[in-house]
């Protein structure tokens, strides 16, 4: 592995990040009269992979929430995604105010930094990493939802879970188009290909909306680790039955273990008070 890839992971990443045990849940929780919601996140290398390219952040102050899927040769894709999510809160932390325009630089920002690392050490050529995130607005009331790639977020709201976000992935425009089901998707060999990242050879747009927040709402941030093996409905009943977030968050790293662990595993969870 190249000298300069080696130093940025001893400098970056935390000793948890390159080789967590089987359940590695982190909460970062605060219920105060400036903040109305709470947020929990778990990450596990699952039972394959020999190590973690899954990366996630979050600032629950400023209502920040972020997870990324990286990819890439050796351990480029484990630097793609912490690259990412530093870059894209390190942006947000510096910003006036949060609007689309702002969440859009934002991810513009992580995009540069992979590209540009990417140009400069032959051993991160080629890396990229998908993005999902959650930024709450002042007024607590709305949020914008972005993302780049499969990592996807959900809404539970009322027993009801939704899926918030549309893959940028070839299976998914094939399913939209009517040229596959979703079963046959599932069992596509071309599952894994994603039509945006961040960090690709040309910027990436990525996609952003709206969305308003509900006292009880529950938010799943997650990469497709988890999505892979633990269909929706688990998902809705795990989220619905289990009250206790970091609970809920070990629950569902451990279902997809149970399916198989073929991948990395993130998930997070955002409950608005």
């Amino acid at each position: 592995m190249a000298t300069a890839l080696l130093e940025w992971m001893e400098q970056h990443l935390e000793p948890t990040a390159r080789k967590e045990p089987t359940i590695l849940v982190l909460p970062r929780m605060l219920r105060d009269s400036k903040c109305r919601w709470e947020a929990v996140a778990a990450t596990d290398r699952g039972l394959v992979r020999q190590g973690n390219e899954d990366a996630y952040g979050l600032r629950v102050e400023e209502g920040a929430f972020v997870v990324c899927d990286g990819m890439g040769g050796a351990a480029a894709g484990e630097v793609a995604s912490h690259m990412a999510t530093e870059s894209f809160l390190a942006w947000l932390e510096g910003a006036d105010r949060l609007d689309a325009a702002t969440v859009r630089q934002a991810v513009r920002s992580a995009d540069d930094a992979i590209r540009n690392a990417s140009s400069k050490d032959s051993a991160l050529r080629g890396m990229g990493t998908t993005l999902v995130a959650l930024l709450v607005q002042q007024d607590s009331s709305r949020a914008w939802l972005t993302h780049a790639g499969d990592s996807r977020c959900y809404r539970l709201r009322e027993s009801h879970l939704e899926q918030l976000t549309a893959d940028h992935s070839f299976v998914e425009e094939q399913v939209r188009s009517g040229q596959l089901t979703p079963e046959e998707a599932q069992r596509s060999p071309l599952r894994n290909v994603i039509t945006r990242a961040i960090g690709s050879s040309e910027p990436t747009e990525p996609e952003i909306t709206e969305v308003d927040l509900s006292p009880g709402d529950v938010y799943l941030l997650c990469s497709d680790g988890l999505t892979r093996e633990v269909r929706d409905e688990k998902l809705r009943t795990v989220l619905n039955e289990e009250k206790n977030l970091t609970l809920a968050c070990t629950d569902l790293v451990r279902m997809a273990n149970a399916s198989g662990g073929r991948d990395n595993i993130t998930c997070m969870l955002v409950r608005i008070l």
